[in-house]
């Protein structure tokens, strides 16, 4: 899955790499959560646009907010699950990111962040797709997902999904509303295993209230907690002991 990611980017620096007309005004962000703003670029009256919506998709169609919040969209089922054929029909989106977290476990300690980045440090965009929702007051709210697939090698040890990151030659279909089914699910694919590269991080991670460039410096891995030793018990020496 994805469930924190960064984007620093500066804005005129987005603009002219996803070419869209808008004037962006988005801050650093290096530990974006779901539920908070997240930029997206779409495709809209032929030409590509910059939209801040809030991650976590609502479907068109629900009459209230969900209890669980849909962060990401499994590839293989995008085009079945009621929640999310809509969009993937319809609404598709880039999500421009300069790299996301994963957790691994430790033995029985706190799980090791890392910060998955491409090796040459770039931007990339992950496939997303995004809703119009009005709830039944008549209020309005534009939320999106990350479109996620099984992990490539390098993710693999760590965690057993990824986001799935669009190819820059292949933006242009992935917004492209008149593609079909039959075009836009081979692009749903593991990145490159050359591709990525895996940073061990701070723990600082784990808290969303913390956002500084700190964030995605390469840390100290977690130690593994020591195992504690098993003690044998004592033999019953009761007479039903020996039964």
């Amino acid at each position: 899955m994805c469930g924190r990611y960064a984007i620093t980017l500066p804005p005129e620096a987005m603009r002219r790499l996803f070419g869209f007309a808008d004037e962006p005004d988005f801050p650093p962000r290096y530990n974006i959560a779901p539920t908070q703003p997240v930029p997206i670029v779409i495709r809209e009256g032929g030409v590509r646009r910059f939209l801040l919506v809030r991650w976590g998709l609502v479907p068109s169609w629900a009459k209230e907010m969900p209890q669980s919040l849909l962060i990401n969209a499994r590839a293989e089922t995008i085009a079945e699950k009621p929640s999310f054929r809509g969009a993937f029909r319809h609404r598709r989106a880039l999500m421009p990111a300069d790299g996301f977290y994963e957790w691994k476990a430790v033995g029985k300690g706190p799980k090791q962040p890392f910060f998955i980045r491409r090796r040459d440090g770039k931007p990339f965009a992950m496939a997303a797709l995004w809703e119009h929702w009005m709830d039944p007051h008549g209020s309005e709210l534009d939320t999106c997902a990350v479109v996620t697939t099984e992990a490539n090698a390098t993710l693999a040890p760590i965690h057993h999904r990824m986001p799935v990151i669009l190819a820059e030659k292949d933006w242009d279909l992935w917004l492209d509303p008149a593609a079909t089914e039959k075009e836009l699910l081979p692009l749903l694919r593991p990145a490159p295993d050359d591709l990525l590269e895996a940073i061990p991080v701070s723990t600082r991670i784990n808290r969303a209230a913390n956002d500084d460039p700190s964030l995605i410096e390469r840390a100290e891995p977690v130690p593994a907690a020591p195992e504690k030793p098993r003690t044998r018990k004592a033999p019953d020496k009761r007479q039903m002991g020996l039964f």
